[in-house]
């Protein structure tokens, strides 16, 4: 599967439009992690633990936008995309998006 953030697959063309295809996940705070990340924003620098959980929702949220475009026969997702938003005041959702279409 082709993944691109941009509106073209280079050296191919677009010959169908299949549609918007989307991929979620929704991540909670977990209170040892949020006791450590508190140590480290005392003393400053990267927040590993939050660093590595977010790496791992965009992860999980690509993953699911191209079954998404799998399932709907693909050979491309472009425009593609991250987004986030809060749930609830301990949990966020991180949506990967972008345009299925297929490659002629």
């Amino acid at each position: 599967m082709i993944i691109t953030t941009s509106e073209v697959v280079s050296g191919k063309k677009v010959a169908k439009t299949l549609g918007v295809v989307t991929g979620s996940t929704i991540r909670a705070k977990h209170l040892g992690k949020d006791i450590v990340a508190g140590l480290r924003n005392i003393v400053g620098g990267e927040i590993k633990e939050y660093t590595e959980m977010l790496i791992d929702a965009r992860k999980e949220a690509l993953d699911r936008m191209i079954q998404n475009a799998n399932e709907m026969g693909a050979d491309a997702v472009i425009s593609m995309r991250f987004t986030t938003s809060m749930v609830s005041r301990n949990a966020a959702e991180i949506l990967a998006y972008g345009t299925a279409v297929k490659l002629g």
